[in-house]
């Protein structure tokens, strides 16, 4: 709770100093009603849905980070507690009939508030979708904890053969694509940086990956720096565009050395078949021989 309140500091002493500023308004400008004159049950709604709307406050600022989402929830959820808070006070203080501005400090902040809370949580149920969309893509990798990558946070190849092997059975009908990537001269990174900076790349590259694939595709770490993407329905030339963003995506990616902060530039080689009637492993197998022929060139340049 500390560090909350060393966050959010300034947002709370500005809300206080308002709702402050509205008491001495109201104080300065009425007189202060009799006991007999107090209605309990408006006190307890106006002020008790006051105290609510600021506990719902203090929850959003203690649990998101700081961004338009959380600043339009804010001012929201701000001026809908001072527009309760006026509401409170009338309770307690008895303005002069020719005094008609406390009518627009009571609509005004609630009507806004309420537009800018809905606004809010229209982008936050935004952010919310985009959230899952990113865990569904995870979550057949946590299905299955034996078959993990002691490396990467993906599975290895006993998985993968096993998701093709289900896949093309439930699919009979329908297309099925594989791309397989191969870092260029992995080696070399290993060497220079060390193999646990080089451990650190296929990781930051597995997260990289997995951003730029749809939710039903599956990544798979076949062994060493190749990786392996499972396409269902997905034909050779949707997957070919798919496997070009991919190594575009690679070629811009900005890894920095965890000692030194250089970046490390990263090159894939990739290579596109679509299944036909065979198993997993023929399948895999015609993978890796498009893969060699596309890394042939590479080899005759080294």
């Amino acid at each position: 709770m500390p560090s909350f309140f060393r966050l959010h500091t300034a947002k709370l002493l500005a809300l206080l100093a308002l709702a402050n500023a509205l008491l001495l308004l109201y104080l300065g400008a009425g007189d202060l009603k009799s006991l007999q004159q107090w209605s309990w049950a408006d006190i307890s709604g106006e002020g008790g849905s006051a105290v609510l709307t600021l506990l719902w406050l203090c929850l959003i600022l203690n649990s998101r980070p700081a961004g338009r989402i959380t600043t339009l929830l804010t001012l929201g959820l701000g001026l809908m507690f001072l527009a309760w808070w006026v509401d409170t006070l009338d309770e307690f203080i008895q303005l002069p009939p020719a005094i008609h501005w406390d009518h627009w400090l009571e609509s005004v902040p609630m009507s806004c508030g309420l537009l800018l809370l809905t606004y809010g949580l229209y982008h936050w149920h935004h952010e919310q979708l985009a959230i899952s969309a990113q865990l569904q893509k995870r979550e057949r990798l946590f299905r299955e904890h034996r078959y993990f990558d002691r490396v990467t946070p993906l599975s290895g190849a006993q998985y993968l053969r096993r998701q093709i092997d289900l896949t093309l059975q439930a699919n009979e009908q329908k297309p099925t694509s594989l791309i397989a990537l191969d870092v260029d001269d992995f080696d070399a990174v290993n060497q220079h940086y060390g193999h646990s900076e080089g451990d650190r790349v296929l990781q930051a590259l597995s997260q990289l990956l997995l951003l730029n694939l749809r939710p039903q595709d599956l990544l798979c770490r076949l062994a060493g720096d190749r990786f392996v993407i499972l396409l269902p329905h997905t034909g050779e030339a949707v997957a070919s565009n798919i496997a070009t963003e991919l190594q575009q995506a690679v070629s811009s990616f900005a890894y920095r050395s965890s000692e030194q902060g250089e970046r490390i530039r990263l090159q894939v080689s990739v290579a596109v078949v679509m299944a036909g009637s065979e198993t997993p492993e023929q399948l895999l197998e015609r993978l890796q021989l498009a893969l060699c022929r596309v890394r042939q060139p590479l080899a005759l340049r080294a």
